[in-house]
């Protein structure tokens, strides 16, 4: 086995999604879409929360890392939390009422109209992911959904903005995940602290 050549083919995948991302007009608008939506959220007092399973939900305690401590910025903490990390509140409500029901109900908890919401899932079709997403447009929460190439059409009936990676290889699509939720923590930097700097 040539793990050189390997290498360098999962390299030259990761390189074409990328390349395919950079020169879609219409995805680079959904990010900074969002990313305005978020400025605005958190500029009036509003929270953001994000969450996923898995490798999304390492993702959403990476990204809400970057609001609350800094990114490229020295600036204020931003209010993000990510539905993933207390394992006493998932566990309890996945005991008492399922799993699909683990960031539902912390939404609940926590949210308020003003917040945004922002939902991760590889595969699109994260029963939990769904349900909370569906609970924030239901309470007009701006809400924001990071997927793969195969995604649920009910999707866009949740989401105020759908962030689709044109891929449909588990690996290339979380890859392309923190890519975008980088770019979306310097944006919302650049909205709210730049002209102050």
């Amino acid at each position: 086995m040539d793990l050189g050549f390997t290498t360098a083919l999962i390299m030259g995948a990761h390189h074409a999604v990328h390349h395919i991302m950079a020169t879609d007009e219409a995805l680079m608008n959904k990010i900074i879409e969002a990313s305005k939506d978020i400025a605005l959220s958190l500029g009036k007092g509003g929270k953001l929360f994000i969450f996923g399973n898995g490798g999304s939900a390492a993702d959403a305690q990476h990204i809400a890392a970057e609001f609350v401590n800094r990114f490229q910025m020295d600036r204020r903490p931003l209010p993000a939390m990510a539905l993933t990390t207390d394992t006493s509140i998932i566990t309890s409500i996945g005991n008492d009422f399922g799993f699909e029901d683990i960031f539902l109900r912390q939404l609940q908890a926590f949210g308020t109209g003003k917040d945004v919401v922002l939902g991760i899932s590889t595969s699109g079709k994260s029963e939990n992911v769904m349900l909370a997403l569906e609970y924030g447009h239901n309470i007009c929460f701006r809400t924001i959904g990071l997927f793969g190439e195969e995604v649920l059409t009910s999707v866009n009936n949740l989401c105020d903005h759908v962030i689709s990676i044109p891929s449909k290889t588990t690996a290339r699509i979380q890859e392309m995940h923190i890519l975008v939720g980088h770019i979306i923590c310097e944006l919302v930097e650049t909205i709210l602290f730049s002209a102050k700097e």
